[in-house]
C-alpha cells in the first residue's frame, strides 16, 4: 500500500460503509455563537451523522466531503436534502480561500496515519477557513490497556510511529498524544479541550479528546503562533 493510500483507506471505508457506525458526541454549546447560516464543512463525513446533528439544532449551510464513495452514497440516501462530495484528491478541497466559517474534523485523523499528511490536511482546513473561523476536532488518544499498548508496540516499527495500528478487519488507525495535537494545531488559536470517553467504530470504549481552535484573524498573529 503506498503512503497516499495508506492516509486514505478507500478501499476500506467503501467495504465498510453500509455497516460503521461513528459516535462522537457533537458538544452543541461551543457552537452556541456561531450563526445558523454560517457555511459548515465536515470534512470526513461518513455518512452524514454530525451534519444531521447540526441540522437538527438549525445549521442550514452546511457541506459534507469524504474520499469514500460508498460512504457518500450512505449519507444521500439518509440525508437527500444535504450536500455531500466525493473528495477526488484528498485532502485538496474544492472551496476558495476563507470560503469557510467552521470545520468538523471529527474521527477523521485516526484514519489518517501519516504525520505529513495530518500536517497537510489541517493545513488545506486553515486554507479554506474565513480568518476568525472555527476547527472543531474530535478524535482519539492513547490508550493505556493491554490490548492496546500491546497493538502499539507491534506495529511501531512498520509503521514509525507509536499509535498506529492494524485493526482485525483490515484498517490502519492511529491513536495520538495530547501533545502531538498541540503541535498538529500550532497555527491556530486555542479555544477549548474536553476529555470524552466514546465508542470506536469497532464498539471498543475508548479515551477521546475534542479540541475547539480558532483560525487567527491576522497574518502576523497567525506567524507569531
Amino acid at each position: 500500500m503506498s503512503d497516499a493510500d495508506l492516509d486514505t483507506q478507500v478501499a476500506y471505508w467503501d467495504a465498510a460503509a453500509a455497516t460503521k457506525a461513528f459516535t462522537h458526541p457533537v458538544h452543541l454549546p461551543w457552537l452556541d455563537g456561531v450563526s445558523r447560516h454560517a457555511a459548515v464543512l465536515d470534512y470526513g463525513c461518513g455518512y452524514g451523522r454530525t451534519m444531521a446533528v447540526l441540522e437538527q439544532r438549525g445549521f442550514d449551510n452546511l457541506a459534507g466531503v469524504d474520499a469514500s464513495s460508498g460512504m457518500i452514497a450512505r449519507a444521500r440516501d439518509l440525508h437527500p436534502a444535504m450536500r455531500f462530495d466525493v473528495l477526488d484528491a484528498p485532502p485538496t478541497l474544492t472551496v476558495p480561500d476563507a470560503g469557510v466559517d467552521v470545520t468538523l474534523l471529527f474521527a477523521v485523523l485516526t484514519c489518517v496515519p501519516g504525520d505529513d499528511a495530518q500536517r497537510a490536511l489541517v493545513g488545506e482546513l486553515a486554507r479554506v477557513l474565513k480568518p476568525g473561523g472555527l476547527l472543531y476536532v474530535s478524535d482519539l488518544l492513547l490508550q493505556d490497556d493491554g490490548r492496546n499498548r500491546d497493538r502499539y508496540e507491534q506495529f511501531a516499527e512498520r509503521y514509525g510511529t507509536y499509535g498506529v495500528f492494524e485493526t482485525g478487519d483490515g484498517a490502519v488507525c492511529r491513536h495520538h498524544s495530547s501533545e502531538w495535537f498541540s503541535s498538529l494545531l500550532a497555527g491556530f488559536e486555542p479555544i477549548d479541550t474536553r476529555r470524552i470517553t466514546v465508542a470506536t467504530m469497532n464498539g471498543h470504549e475508548s479515551a477521546g479528546i475534542q479540541i475547539l481552535v480558532r483560525k487567527p484573524a491576522s497574518p502576523h498573529r497567525a506567524s507569531a503562533g
